[in-house]
């Protein structure tokens, strides 16, 4: 019997359902700052950027499928029961209400909004204000999910691109700078590489694929498609579409982020890199359209995701609150995050990107080759053990200053530094989760010699 594989038509359906999942307004303000520090080393940047932006994203969604999985508490199911519920939670309390959610808002209000007020409201209380009308509207269409989410993603979202293609040509045509000329910022003078690697954490696409993969592979299965291997292989094909799309744009942002050099310094986010642009070249017409369709966006992504994990936890814990209760707690902690600003949410999220994704990628890359060792528990537990220890130095070496000097945490990155390879590189972890696979096939070979 053939075995079913999804028609040329279903496939671009996938690529535009991945595409409108992983790209929001969020993900253009890491590549043009990232653009602004790499200046002439952007080559190397770009390459470091989609590894972590594009590639591992596609992967994630690939390793649900592949392990028929139906969703992320039961692929980390294989390391341990009392991980999974772990894993889960904190993966989607970080996609979720602690940083994601309140960074939508953030973006919008930095980015459209508050420059378009040219100081008349003092920052604090304009955000506030802001924050509290975007969170009103998420939480009314969260508790009742109707077509304006599909609305918005079928109408926002290509008027967005549009707006994006205008304005990146723009930027390209009329560079402020050559890109090769631009001097980059101390920190990419030496690895832009591995430093743009981190930067493409941010985006927070490997951990939103293992979330919403099983979005996309019930897609894939509602197709016909039913075995395990054709649906990954779906996946990474469709994958294969959105992420060059998304590539592409990562390529050209970054681009124009290093030339916006020669027009302007480098800005303390990507939001307010990315208005300063977008006034410069398409004056205050562009803002207004700026501001427009990057809010529409980002409530878009905000409705997505309450709704996602509310659903996620009422599942989880389905005896303690229903999935109304969720919504509300989610949105208003999203609500009173967002008031910290942009740059803080993005300066505390990052020593918890560094810590989860190190375990997230091992995920992957043992769901992807996990028929090798036939899914042995063991190798997901030594793997992940051995990852989780060490992404705890990585986390701790991303806490902010102030933290890590008043509670004293030189010596133990002092000491990181001295025995742990790779981790001046934020990459820790590699070296004890490649030790944690040796043990762990070792123990699961031992078993099959002994059968």
């Amino acid at each position: 019997m053939e075995k079913k594989r999804l028609k040329f038509a279903d496939t671009v359906l996938v690529a535009a359902t991945l595409f409108g999942m992983f790209f929001g307004a969020g993900n253009l303000i890491f590549p043009v700052h990232l653009g602004q520090l790499a200046g002439r080393n952007f080559i190397p940047a770009i390459i470091g950027f989609v590894i972590t932006a594009v590639g591992i994203p596609i992967l994630g969604v690939a390793a649900i499928g592949n392990t028929h999985s139906d969703g992320l508490q039961s692929l980390s199911r294989k390391v341990g029961k009392g991980y999974s519920y772990f894993f889960t939670c904190i993966l989607y309390l970080t996609i979720g209400p602690f940083f994601a959610i309140p960074r939508c808002a953030t973006t919008s209000f930095t980015t459209g909004i508050f420059p378009m007020l040219e100081g008349k409201i003092q920052e604090s209380y304009a955000l506030f204000g802001f924050s509290l009308i975007f969170f009103a509207l998420v939480l009314l269409f969260s508790l009742k999910p109707g077509r304006i989410t599909v609305w918005i993603g079928g109408i926002i979202n290509p008027l967005f691109l549009i707006f994006l293609t205008i304005l990146v040509v723009s930027a390209l045509i009329n560079p402020g700078a050559a890109a090769s000329t631009v001097k980059p910022d101390a920190s990419y003078e030496q690895g832009a590489f591995f430093s743009s690697i981190i930067e493409g954490y941010g985006t927070m696409d490997a951990i939103a694929g293992l979330a919403f993969g099983i979005t996309v592979v019930n897609i894939i299965r509602s197709k016909g498609v039913k075995e395990d291997s054709g649906v990954a292989k779906d996946v990474l094909k469709s994958g294969v579409f959105a992420g060059l799309l998304m590539a592409v744009i990562y390529i050209l942002t970054i681009i124009m982020g290093a030339q916006s050099r020669g027009l302007f310094g480098i800005s303390e986010n990507g939001g307010i890199a990315l208005s300063q642009i977008s006034s410069h070249y398409l004056g205050k017409f562009g803002m207004i359209v700026l501001a427009a369709t990057i809010t529409f966006a980002c409530l878009k992504t905000s409705i997505g995701l309450v709704t996602s994990c509310s659903e996620a936890f009422v599942k989880m814990f389905p005896k303690a609150l229903p999935y109304k209760a969720w919504a509300f707690i989610f949105t208003a902690f999203s609500f009173v995050i967002s008031n910290i600003g942009l740059s803080a949410i993005i300066g505390y999220s990052i020593p918890v990107l560094m810590f989860i994704y190190p375990l997230a990628i091992t995920l992957i890359i043992l769901a992807l080759s996990g028929k090798l060792f036939h899914h042995d528990k063991a190798v997901y537990i030594c793997v992940t053990a051995f990852t989780l220890i060490a992404a705890v130095f990585d986390l701790i070496k991303n806490l902010p200053e102030g933290v890590i000097n008043a509670l004293r945490l030189d010596a133990i990155i002092s000491l990181a530094e001295k025995y742990l390879p790779l981790y001046r590189l934020n990459l820790g972890w590699v070296v004890p989760a490649g030790i944690g696979l040796v043990i762990g096939l070792a123990i699961h070979f031992t078993r099959r010699k002994t059968a």
